[in-house]
């Protein structure tokens, strides 16, 4: 990229979500650390759901989606094999302003950030498919669990780490409880590019992405810096704490582990009549 003009290289539209880990995550190609020749990277910041629907109609060469979307998704993307994001044991959780059990919020409404994240497909793998649900915006649904606007919250990103904070109560945390059934962390999201750019193409972009996150780790504070801008609500050391969550050698490559975990999510997901069955193949 440093060696070639935008108006000559060739653009690659990157989709990912505007918070601290996907931040941290693509710093490197942000700010041209790669000298990526011939590629121009232009980053669409957009929640989660909006960009696994946009992926359902090819719109973007390279996007985060959730790990649940790639089900529907993978006729026109190949999962690449870095860039995941892994709960091992942890991730979303379920609160209440009251406190309360499972069999409590059996029957009430929950708010979720999507029907296709991966957030809500454990929570139907767990509760069970009609499970009653209101759609918001992820960092609207902790507030409004907290002002009593809906009873039981879905909470995925930042939240999991200060809701204590805000009064409000855990009823169960999903990557602790998929664990339990598995013994495998809990595949949330991945990034995938599009089949179509052709093998070599593909291949250029899983090796840029891969570096992206090799040189953020390897230039923390830097990275994590750039970072804090996307840190909703939190101070700079929850932000390390949760960008660490999310950014890691589960990251860098998902791993032997990390692949049977993404298998067995949509495996199980299949047979619950959840998800078309999808061959998974992973490039990188």
């Amino acid at each position: 990229m440093s060696t070639t003009t935008e108006a000559s290289a060739r653009t690659i539209r990157v989709g990912h979500s505007p918070d601290s880990d996907d931040a941290f995550m693509f710093y490197a190609l942000t700010h041209d650390k790669l000298g990526a020749s011939g590629l121009h990277f232009v980053h669409q910041l957009e929640d989660i759901e909006t960009l696994n629907r946009r992926a359902l109609n090819g719109e973007l060469e390279v996007s985060a989606v959730s790990i649940h979307a790639f089900a529907h998704l993978a006729d026109k993307y190949a999962l690449l094999a870095s860039g995941c994001s892994m709960g091992d044991q942890y991730g979303p959780k379920l609160i209440t302003r009251e406190p309360m059990t499972l069999d409590d919020i059996r029957g009430k409404t929950i708010a979720i950030p999507g029907r296709l994240t991966t957030a809500y497909l454990t929570l139907q793998l767990l509760i069970g498919k009609d499970v009653s649900v209101q759609i918001l915006p992820f960092d609207q649904i902790l507030p409004a669990v907290a002002e009593g606007k809906v009873d039981v919250g879905l909470i995925i990103h930042e939240g999991q780490l200060y809701y204590g904070e805000k009064g409000l109560h855990q009823v169960i945390a999903l990557g602790q409880w998929w664990f339990s059934q598995t013994g495998l962390p809990l595949p949330l999201g991945g990034n995938v590019v599009r089949k179509d750019l052709g093998s070599d193409l593909v291949n250029e972009i899983a090796r840029l992405l891969r570096a992206s996150i090799e040189y953020a780790l390897e230039h923390r504070q830097e990275a994590l810096d750039y970072a804090l801008m996307y840190a909703r609500d939190l101070d700079p050391a929850m932000a390390d704490e949760f960008v660490g969550m999310y950014v890691n050698q589960w990251t860098v490559d998902y791993g032997p582990r990390g692949r049977e975990a993404v298998r067995t999510l949509l495996a199980k997901a299949a047979e619950a009549g959840l998800v078309p069955k999808v061959d998974v193949q992973f490039v990188g």
